[in-house]
């Protein structure tokens, strides 16, 4: 395997970096003041505060997005004013990131002027609050997860998510442009940035920069949108398959026919991996276009190697019974 960068986690998250980076797809608008930006989100999840608003707070998540939907807001209506305030301002007095009030509603302008003399920002978001939940908390995992950058290049080969590695002059770049031809997407070239989202999926992206651009030995930077259309690329994609291009020279130290499948270790995930020699007459695209085929008939449980294993097993087998 190519080098590969130091894995990088993140320990907390920003309010301002998040709202900035998910305002739009989390419906989010901000209601109060933006001097909460600065503080750090530390857990990946969401919060309802119903226990703490009540005044029990043995167990309150308090680094953690507090999200105030319907419940919340009726428990603290139904409260004389007095008491709403000094429930809400005890709440604001705990280390809290933010809070976000859900199916577009705000707070009363007094609760708005407690949280903004806290140094808590207030959002609101036209989300209902389980939706708002489940969404936030896919792009928290996302921020949070394990994160990677890997030389090479990533392609979606008919729904296979394919990284491409190999040592400069196997013809990376060049391949991955006979993919393209072929209706391949290209997801990253030259750095592929890789997270693991709940140690159950590999997802890779490009560095924001250079998306949708790929560079090409003698022709210098293309933009792959712009040349083969908007469908030749992707911004993410599920890493599915590790496929490594290797010297002529390699070719004869390969099996040609082998049971045993090799797997690599990507942020403590194993993953298919195969070594295709490069050699001149070879179609390295198709070859790979196969790859993906095959992958495909694996996630359904046919493997082509095992298959033809087990028939030559029995046929031995029935030869020797016939012997005798």
């Amino acid at each position: 395997m190519p080098r590969q960068s130091a894995i990088s986690k993140p320990a907390s998250i920003q309010v301002g970096d998040f709202f900035e980076r998910h305002h739009e797809s989390l419906g989010m608008e901000l209601a109060g003041t933006n001097k909460g930006y600065g503080r750090e989100i530390l857990e990946p999840t969401i919060n309802r505060p119903g226990l703490a608003l009540s005044g029990f707070y043995k167990y309150f998540a308090l680094h953690r997005i507090q999200v105030i939907g319907q419940a919340e807001r009726s428990y603290l209506r139904h409260l004389s004013e007095a008491n709403a305030e000094k429930r809400f301002a005890d709440l604001c007095r705990q280390r809290i990131p933010c809070i976000v009030v859900s199916r577009g509603q705000n707070l009363p302008g007094s609760l708005l002027q407690i949280a903004g003399d806290a140094g808590i920002s207030v959002f609101q978001t036209s989300m209902v609050t389980m939706n708002y939940i489940n969404a936030a908390t896919v792009r928290l995992d996302w921020e949070f997860a394990p994160t990677l950058s890997q030389h090479g290049c990533m392609v979606d080969v008919m729904g296979i998510g394919i990284l491409l590695l190999g040592d400069s002059g196997t013809g990376k770049s060049e391949t991955v442009l006979g993919l393209l031809r072929r209706g391949a997407s290209l997801v990253a070239d030259d750095l592929v940035r890789i997270r693991n989202i709940e140690d159950r999926e590999l997802i890779a992206t490009a560095p924001e920069l250079g998306r949708s651009y790929m560079e090409v030995r003698g022709l210098g930077l293309i933009n792959v949108a712009a040349l083969f259309g908007v469908g030749a690329f992707r911004t993410e994609k599920r890493l599915d398959l590790v496929i490594t291009l290797t010297k002529e020279a390699a070719m004869n130290d390969m099996e040609r026919v082998t049971v045993a499948k090799q797997t690599t270790e990507l942020l403590g995930i194993h993953v298919p991996h195969i070594q295709l020699p490069v050699a001149a007459g070879r179609d390295m695209a198709q070859l790979i276009e196969v790859a993906a085929l095959d992958q495909k008939l694996r996630a359904l449980g046919h493997d082509s190697a095992v298959e033809f294993n087990k028939k030559l097993l029995k046929r031995m087998h029935d030869e020797r019974k016939s012997m005798f």
